[in-house]
């Protein structure tokens, strides 16, 4: 399908890349403090980039309702990412700067990424570590007493700071604190197990959502000045991801449906460090943090079919593929390409344990440099999970790991002040597509999450809410609202009549499945033509056969997950959709028919440097795709190699 030419303002303000940002700020309108109190913000999510966005506008003055489909904020996905948070301190005195933070993170993305929004994410983080250890965060020191730091993939510095293997959880604790301290002074309202169903646009603006109370069923309407959605990414539309099983695509899908674009969403990352699939009973998968790789070896055997147990097999006959294909990154290669090299061998039939679908990620000989014990101190708490999931010693016996779905860098379009192109919806984090490009660095989910939610969301929002009267704002008994409340609970009770004979899971497990094996680590034209028609005939399916038990009236998790895996089927569609006419090779995007001879990517500067941006058109009709170029000023995209 060709792109329809249609004007994405971006909003990048003119000027050196340098400087661009702080000008910004100085040109953005303001709402003063007297004002602020006036005015309504609604937060959906509150993991790191949702809790710190709604305690800094609370901070700042501004009535902040926050919705969370946990029993607790503190309970958001963030707490499970492990390795660590980037920020250019150079405090290892290793060359590091913000300009090499954003050359890294812009060259990982494989230049599928804006300029300008990459450079100010560099330019913020080391705020974010400051404001961090203001608030508590226990990062982990050196002897001294200063702040130590280790690598990750796809850098050559060490510039990731962490907390053990708890970094998630220990940032998402400061930004809970920080919530409390703004719940008890009455400026955030907190909801609690309510998930947002539909967005309201009143006159072309986003004004409010209708949430449905999880516990009693209760739908309701709720009314503001403006929308903030950071609800993470859409990796569970996979079906076995790391993602939480809560995790979810229905907020930023229903904003899709009211007018909010989809920006790239076939750029789903595939993260190598996973513990393998043992059986079909799994409804998820566990991340072993990219960190390990600092210290850890990957390998599998020279020869194919070699079960013997890996501390048999001599040094001379492993290979250690990750150091030999790219020795200046070694086995911190980026994630998309040690994914892929995965891949590769196991296709070989070098892949070890059930299956062949795992390689080894070996500490012996971090063990005989450092000694047990220091290893422990860095990665204890991830080798305790490792012997609780598989019952194994990795201290003694090699981690198996295997890629797996992991993050979404694709997300609703935003322009440079966070703001979607429904004006009033502002996205942050996961749930936007704007700093990763085709793949993300390791470490710059959480950078990303704090610098939307702590530094930049508290200063664009302003700039929008000072074009709206606050005594304006729509009731939530409004006509716009009350057809939103409508359609929730017709779609809830249609779900709830179907009484079909398949589960919820069953048609979530074979959505999964379509695309993991036609749009997962690689793809190809035939595969994903296949995937769309499979998919449609599913998504058919699935309103005439799915079981949904129970009523809307109380705790239904039945009725929960249906309307996500709902959500899959259409969004699954789109994810293939927009990876078939995507003809290139970049990042986590690998079609198969656009390869080097030496099997990298391939990518098509010239017809595909560009946001690829989807809008609805109403059911059953095919989407319209729009693009906003990409314009590289400082620096140019060059072939990306890591040897």
């Amino acid at each position: 399908m060709g792109a329809v030419n249609m004007e994405l303002k971006s909003q990048i303000p003119p000027g050196p890349l340098a400087q661009k940002w702080e000008r910004h700020k100085a040109n953005l309108r303001l709402v003063s403090p007297g004002n602020k109190r006036k005015y309504e913000i609604i937060v959906v999510g509150t993991g790191l980039a949702g809790g710190s966005a709604a305690a800094t506008l609370a901070e700042l003055g501004y009535n902040v309702k926050s919705f969370c489909i946990q029993d607790s904020p503190r309970r958001a996905h963030s707490v499970a990412a492990q390795g660590g948070i980037n920020a250019a301190k150079n405090y290892q005195n290793d060359g590091d700067s913000v300009e090499r933070l954003f050359y890294d993170t812009l060259k990982g993305g494989d230049f599928r990424a804006r300029e300008a929004n990459v450079y100010r994410l560099a330019e913020v983080s080391a705020n974010i570590i400051d404001q961090c250890v203001a608030m508590g965060v226990p990062f982990a020191r050196e002897y001294g007493g200063t702040l130590t730091n280790r690598s990750f993939g796809g850098a050559q510095v060490s510039r990731t700071f962490y907390a053990r293997g708890q970094t998630g959880q220990q940032l998402l604790l400061g930004c809970y604190s920080a919530m409390c301290r703004q719940i008890a002074a009455g400026q955030i309202k907190m909801y609690p197990r309510t998930e947002m169903l539909d967005l309201v646009v009143v006159n072309g603006h986003a004004k409010g959502i209708v949430t449905r109370n999880l516990i009693t069923g209760k739908i309701e309407s709720h009314a503001a000045d403006a929308v903030v959605l950071a609800t993470g990414g859409y990796g569970n539309a996979y079906y076995l991801s790391t993602s939480g099983r809560g995790s979810n695509a229905t907020a930023i899908w229903r904003a899709y449906r009211r007018g909010a674009f989809f920006a790239n969403p076939c750029f789903t990352q595939i993260h190598p460090t996973c513990i393998p699939v043992s059986g079909d009973y799994q409804s998820k998968l566990t991340l072993m943090s990219e960190s390990l790789r600092n210290d850890g070896r990957v390998w599998v055997p020279k020869k194919k079919g070699d079960t013997r147990p890996p501390n048999e097999i001599p040094e001379d006959e492993r290979d250690y593929y990750l150091e030999r294909k790219y020795p200046s990154y070694g086995n911190l290669a980026p994630r998309d390409i040690a994914s892929r090299a995965a891949k590769e061998v196991c296709d070989e039939g070098r892949g070890v344990g059930p299956g062949g679908l795992g390689v080894y990620l070996d500490f012996r000989d971090a063990i005989r440099r450092l000694g047990r014990k220091r290893v422990e101190e860095r990665y204890g708490n991830l080798f305790d999970m490792y012997h609780e999931i598989t019952g194994e010693n990795a201290y003694e016996t090699p981690m198996r790991i295997y890629p797996a779905i992991h993050y979404t860098m694709g997300g609703l379009w935003v322009d440079y002040n966070l703001m979607s192109n429904l004006p009033g919806l502002f996205v942050i984090g996961e749930a936007n597509f704007s700093d990763h490009g085709a793949n993300r660095l390791g470490a710059s989910a959480l950078m990303q999450g704090l610098a939307d939610g702590y530094f930049i969301l508290p200063y664009t929002i302003g700039n929008y809410l000072a074009t709206q009267k606050p005594d304006q704002r729509p009731k939530p008994d409004q006509p716009e609202f009350r057809a939103a409340e409508q359609q929730v609970r017709e779609r809830v009770k249609k779900l709830l009549a179907i009484r079909g004979r398949k589960t919820v899971t069953e048609f979530h497990k074979q959505v999964g499945k379509i695309l993991w094996d036609y749009c997962g680590m690689t793809r190809s034209r035939q595969g994903l033509e296949r995937a769309i028609q499979l998919i449609g005939e599913l998504r058919e399916e699935f309103w005439e056969n799915v079981n949904v038990p129970g009523s809307d009236e109380d705790l239904n998790q039945s009725l929960e997950r249906a309307g996500r895996v709902a959500d899959y089927l259409e969004l699954g569609e789109l994810i293939a959709r927009d990876a078939l006419t995507r003809e290139e090779s970049c990042g986590c995007h690998f079609r198969v028919e656009y390869q080097t001879p030496d099997h990298e990517c391939l990518r098509n500067d010239r017809d595909f440097a560009h946001v690829a941006c989807w809008e609805f058109t109403g059911d059953g009709n095919t989407p319209v795709r729009h693009i906003e170029p990409l314009i590289f000023e400082a620096v140019q995209p060059t072939e990306r190699s890591y040897k």
